[in-house]
């Protein structure tokens, strides 16, 4: 059998698979920005005289663009690793791909219960290629709580209101003992939850009764900014407004005032803070810190931060550690194991593979945070509660309705 090409050229490939085009190019933006950054620095960072090549295919914001992405950067490019930060349907599809073309896939931003049980796999029987590294759904409803518990009058019996559709993000959500509810509830808080709605919503009439009824003044979702633009438009219609909504999904993205002046649906939402410019993070692979990167990101693009950019430059930073630190780093299986045996910090915080809390996962931090008026930003993600991220300051205080 001939030599491959990686031993033949020297050159090790990372594959990219980014969403240029479609309705995820958004979150394709801080990829490609930490690709442009850091594919130079990677190039002189290869393990015993190899250079380090990043090849990135566009994923088209669609599961067939997604598999197709991937054949390209294996077939064509030879990839010995392939990243990908993507969604719903997206993420899913990159990571099977990678597991059925047996070359090791490194993915974030996605809660990973979704990601491992809803891709099949159990405690006993992990993926052979696909890792992940991300928060779970028991963080977010922690952290969530921590919210809700800081809304004055409310105690640990008091109503929350479940805005949940009929896709991934509501199921998983209500899953009896994977979920969110489930932890929610044993931190003593009574969920509301009326029938899954169906997405895109077109009423949510449903729910705003049933919340009313309930007495609900704090709402939890994992709602579009769209479905939750209606919640608010329908609630504001029947005189009601909630004190306070958390939100899981979307919110990463800063909202900015309409042309009209009408107030962005994420303006006032509680949400996840697992990355801004304040987290005590740091580069492994350029030394710099995430206010730097946040900076840099800023006066470069001449575009807010985007929360995703901490995650996007880790998927490239673990990517480098695991050919460093591979047995073989032309062997593709050598380089899963390395991942599996991760343990390193990143501008994602310290990323472990060793602990958990399932084969081929490493967790992400939540600090609790709300979207606010800025003053470098019509919207800022203040942080309110630090959860469980050592050394975060609380930049603010809640503010409800």
């Amino acid at each position: 059998m001939g030599e491959s090409r990686a031993v033949r050229e020297r050159v090790l490939t990372v594959g990219v698979a980014v969403a240029r085009s479609g309705r995820l190019a958004s979150l394709g933006d801080p990829l490609q920005f930490a690709l442009d950054r850091l594919a130079p620095k990677l190039a002189g960072r290869g393990p015993r005289g190899y250079s380090v090549r990043v090849v990135s295919r566009d994923t088209r914001s669609s599961a067939r663009g997604a598999r197709e992405a991937v054949e390209e950067l294996v077939r064509q490019e030879n990839a010995v690793i392939v990243v990908t930060l993507a969604g719903t349907e997206v993420l899913p599809a990159v990571a099977d791909a990678c597991e059925a073309a047996g070359v090791p896939c490194l993915s974030s931003a996605f809660p990973w219960q979704v990601y491992y049980y809803g891709r099949g796999a159990d405690d006993d029987r992990p993926f052979d290629w696909t890792y992940h590294f991300c928060w779970g759904l028991d963080d977010i409803a922690d952290v969530f709580a921590d919210l809700w518990e800081r809304v004055d009058g409310s105690g640990p019996h008091q109503p929350v209101g479940c805005l949940w559709n009929d896709g991934p993000q509501g199921r998983w959500s209500r899953h009896p003992e994977r979920g969110f509810a489930p932890v929610a509830r044993a931190r003593g808080h009574r969920l509301v939850e009326p029938e899954p709605y169906r997405e895109p919503a077109t009423t949510l009439d449903a729910h705003i009764n049933a919340f009313r009824d309930a007495g609900v003044d704090i709402v939890t979702s994992a709602a579009t900014g769209r479905d939750l633009a209606l919640f608010r438009a329908q609630t504001a219609e029947k005189g009601r407004r909630p004190r306070l909504i958390t939100c899981s999904r979307w919110l990463a993205y800063p909202p900015s005032v309409t042309r009209s002046g009408e107030l962005p649906p994420q303006a006032g939402v509680g949400t996840l803070a697992y990355w801004t410019r304040v987290h005590p993070y740091r580069s492994s692979i350029d030394g710099m810190t995430a206010a730097e990167l946040a900076e840099t990101y800023e006066q470069t693009t001449g575009r807010q931060a985007l929360q995703p950019l901490g995650l996007a430059y880790a998927l490239l930073e673990v990517a480098s550690h695991a050919l460093t630190t591979a047995d073989d780093p032309t062997d593709r299986r050598s380089i899963a194991a390395a991942l599996g045996r991760t343990r390193v910090h990143t501008m994602a915080g310290l990323l472990d593979w060793t602990r958990g809390p399932v084969p081929n996962i490493a967790t992400v931090p939540l600090a609790g945070g709300q979207w606010q008026p800025g003053t470098r930003h019509d919207y800022e993600l203040v942080i309110v509660t630090p959860g469980r991220v050592g050394g975060l300051p609380a930049t603010g205080d809640l503010v409800t309705t």
